[in-house]
């Protein structure tokens, strides 16, 4: 029997699978989705089984046999390992970089050396060699190796530190002998806990049998005849106030037994979440939620794109398609954005479906995400809940994929493999015949044009000139189904757009608003809460002197510098760089350093200075960084012990307390002026989806957006919110760009220290896609290729980057001449450290 091993190498001339031998006593556990350890070349590496056969294309007495293997049950499923295939050949990466992204962080190989006594006694004439080392040290050295059996290399040459020469003359030798092992970075959490005997009984006659002294020991047998289950000992000791030894004592003796028993890290131990009952649907929520259940019903694969506008009860309907899904036997994982994945949002979950749910996101540990991936592998639960990951979670039988706010940029990972989670979503849910609702008060452009031919049409899209059978160059078509109010009939809240241009010539200078000012002065006198949003982080957002103009900027990154009151140092949130505060110009010596933009330190600042007694919960990337910061501070918010939450993208989306009545935006404008033809939708997604926090329940609601365009399409339909209005204007834009949803884009970026060897590469790369452009499309027109031209940001971490963009109407094949267009430049990358990424379907272009 032979395994199909793709090798944790990755390289254009590994990105295949190279055949291995199993051994005998290894062919019960190596199966498909194994991870094995495989000798390559003079190491051994680890790699994954992506087949099995009975014949090998070379002969099997050339081949090698795997070393070893890893897990006792394969941590992929053979469907995962075809996705993995499917994502190597859409987002043009490694076959192994796909693999290894299914795989929780703990799972990545470690790799350890090790040293183990070797067959040659060693020559005479090597001992000569080293004149001043004495044969004791050569001796010394291999009787400790010996006495260990394998001693990891780093150890002994920290305890041989000065014979680190004559340790290799050893190796070379044959004395020693230097093996690579693979571990786990992690493993699985053990601790000792205590059996009582099954019969408490028996214990009665030990108590007596106990010297006067032994009082402790007394109250703990005392105490297991009255509780004879298995118990921690850490727990047990802690309950009676006693020392480990005194209970470790009463197991030398055989009473009790002590045993050494994996356990899961629980991020949610010691959490009880109140167990929620389904409600009862609204005549919207019934009417969204019946072709669902239809699908879930006929094992019928089929994507319902479900526009529900803020407030409308869309959790619900994702609750109770779970409630089906698990009736029916099968499995179901639920993605929402990192930034939404709250406290909240796991409470909702856990309450309806207990410890059959799973979480998996950034802020747990690398054990506690390790125990949750087991608990999945393992099928000790069935929902999953999670930020873009989890869509790679093993399940077998799944039935049911939701996509919260899927709109977000959040979906798309930004470092290889580029995958989309909504595009790897579909293509598990086809293997699956399993249905995928995708959810949003604000579906991304791409999404509901691909909802355009559904059969639930929406007059919006009609308008926009879309006109009947038009194909979506991103694919097949979804199922468009619309939420228009909200829960109970709540109205949305009335947004009042302040044009700060009239604040000025007015007078006022402040960063809020005269309108503004006001309303947060009445939520205070009423005692409701207001959440502020301003999508910077930091005190300023560059620092400049007012004497000559000089603009203090990253060294490492054409970036500003943000300045940071409460460390007064400067930083650049691109590659991390930070410096003192200066205290003077270093291009004149001038004095005059001022700060110039407002990032959410410096409202937070001005909060206090304007409401003396206010309190305000700040939530940015500066405050969150603590392990249960996040939950800390909404937890805080939520027992109304702050009157304002302010922050960035983390409080727009996921948030529902019942007292925020009042909005504010405090610079609708951030993401309006990026380099980005997406700039215009993700101001309107933003700006409804922090309205969206208003209101929620009993209390009307109120939003306030301050801005210097008051007049754009973006903020003028978000404040109706009117998406459809937004929709026609925007689709129109982006047909006469040649955008998505109209075009698919590749984005290449190319980046190097030197800016002519960037040029020269950068050049020729670009006229070799044309070229290929050229031979198997007859393409001869330039406008789809655009660039080479400089990043929008030309400097990160000291190197220049240049980019190049493609735009094509749905051809499958032109990836693969890009790819190929990029493998000739292999050599070149390798000598003289270019680096070439390519991006399908880009979400950012920055």
């Amino acid at each position: 029997m032979f395994a199909n091993v793709i090798v944790d190498v990755p390289a254009k001339q590994t990105n295949r699978t190279f055949d291995y031998k199993i051994p005998d006593s290894m062919r019960g556990w190596v199966g498909i989705g194994s991870r094995v350890g495989v000798p390559f070349g003079p190491r051994v590496v680890q790699g994954f089984v992506v087949g099995l056969s009975e014949t090998a294309d070379v002969a099997a007495s050339k081949l090698k046999p795997i070393a070893q293997v890893m897990d006792l049950v394969p941590p992929l499923t053979p469907e995962l390992v075809e996705l993995a295939r499917w994502i190597s050949r859409t987002y043009l990466c490694h076959e192994i970089t796909a693999l290894q992204a299914m795989i929780p962080g703990a799972l990545k190989a470690k790799y350890e050396r090790y040293v183990t006594a070797g067959d040659s006694a060693g020559e005479d004439d090597a001992v000569m060699s080293f004149g001043q080392l004495s044969f004791d040290n050569r001796a010394e050295i291999a009787g400790f190796v010996r006495s260990k059996g394998h001693v990891p290399l780093e150890q002994l040459l920290e305890r041989f530190a000065e014979d680190g020469a004559l340790i290799q003359q050893m190796i070379k030798g044959g004395e020693l002998r230097e093996v690579q092992t693979i571990k786990d970075r992690l493993s699985a959490k053990k601790v000792l806990v205590v059996f009582p005997p099954e019969d408490p009984a028996v214990l009665e006659p030990c108590v007596g049998m106990l010297p006067a002294g032994a009082k402790r020991q007394k109250e703990v047998l005392e105490y297991l005849i009255g509780h004879p289950v298995p118990v921690r000992l850490t727990e047990l000791a802690l309950e009676l106030n006693v020392g480990a030894g005194t209970i470790k004592g009463l197991a030398d003796k055989g009473w009790i037994e002590l045993r050494e028993t994996e356990v899961f890290r629980d991020p949610y131990a010691g959490r009880e979440f109140k167990r929620t009952q389904p409600l009862p649907f609204t005549e919207e929520q019934a009417n969204v939620f019946e072709p669902i259940q239809d699908a879930l019903a006929a094992v019928r694969h089929e994507v319902f794109l479900l526009h529900g506008v803020t407030g409308s009860g869309k959790t619900e309907v994702y609750l109770q398609a779970i409630r089906q899904c698990l009736d029916q036997d099968r499995e179901a994982i639920v993605l929402v954005p990192e930034i939404s994945l709250t406290p909240q949002m796991v409470e909702r979950f856990k309450g309806r479906f207990g410890s059959e749910v799973a979480v998996l996101h950034s802020r747990l540990s690398n054990g506690e995400r390790y125990d949750e991936w087991r608990k999945i592998a393992l099928k000790q639960v069935r929902v999953v809940i999670g930020a873009r990951s989890a869509i790679f979670a093993p399940f077998t039988k799944l039935g049911l994929v939701i996509i919260d706010e899927e709109h977000e940029t959040s979906y798309k990972q930004e470092d290889s493999p580029k995958y989309h989670a909504r595009e790897v979503a579909i293509e598990r849910a086809i293997r699956h015949n399993a249905a995928v609702v995708l959810g949003s008060a604000t579906p991304s452009l791409e999404s509901y044009y691909r909802a355009s031919e559904s059969p639930a049409r929406s007059g919006a899209v009609v308008r926009a000139g879309l006109a009947q059978g038009t194909k979506s160059v991103f694919g097949s078509s979804y199922r468009l189904l619309t939420m228009e109010e909200r829960v109970q009939g709540r109205p949305l809240p009335p947004v009042h757009v302040v044009d700060m241009r009239e604040e000025l010539k007015q007078g006022n200078r402040s960063m809020f608003s005269r309108a503004l000012y006001k309303a947060i002065e009445e939520r205070l006198e009423k005692k409701q809460q207001a959440v502020l949003f301003l999508n910077r982080r930091g005190y300023s957002t560059f620092v400049m002197c007012r004497e000559c103009g000089h603009t203090l900027g990253c060294p490492h990154c054409d970036i500003s510098l943000t300045y940071h009151q409460s460390s007064h140092t400067v930083r650049c949130h691109y590659c991390g760089y930070a410096e003192p505060q200066a205290k003077t110009c270093p291009s004149c010596a001038s004095e005059h350093i001022r700060f110039f933009g407002t990032g959410t330190q410096k409202v937070e600042e001005e909060l206090g200075k304007l409401f003396p007694g206010i309190r305000v919960i700040r939530m940015d990337v500066d405050t969150t960084t603590e392990k249960g910061s996040h939950e800390k501070l909404l937890t805080m918010f939520r027992n109304r012990e702050a009157d304002i939450l302010l922050g960035t993208q983390m409080v727009a989306k996921g948030l529902d307390f019942p007292d925020v009545t009042l909005v504010g935006v405090i610079a609708a404008d951030t993401v309006l002026n990026l380099p980005d033809f997406r700039a215009g939708e993700r101001t309107f997604q933003l700006l409804t989806q922090v309205a969206g926090r208003a209101g929620r329940h009993q209390l009307p609601g109120e939003v306030f957006v301050q801005t210097y365009t008051p007049e754009h399409y973006s903020i003028v339909t978000a404040s109706g919110h009117d998406y459809e209005a937004f929709l026609q204007e925007e689709l129109r834009m982006r047909e006469a760009g040649g955008y998505p949803p109209y075009y698919r884009l590749i984005l290449i970026t190319i980046s190097h220290e030197q800016i002519p060897m960037l040029v020269r590469t950068a050049e020729s790369l670009v006229g070799r896609i044309k070229e290929l452009l050229a031979q198997e499309y007859g393409i001869h027109d330039d406008s789809n290729v655009l660039g080479p031209v400089a990043s929008p940001i030309p400097r990160i971490k000291d190197r220049y980057r240049f980019q190049c963009m493609i735009k094509y109407r749905g051809d499958s094949q032109l990836p693969s001449l890009v790819a190929k267009a990029v493998e000739a430049f292999d050599d070149v990358c390798r000598q003289h450290n270019v680096q070439i990424g390519i991006d399908v379907d880009p979400q950012l272009l920055m």
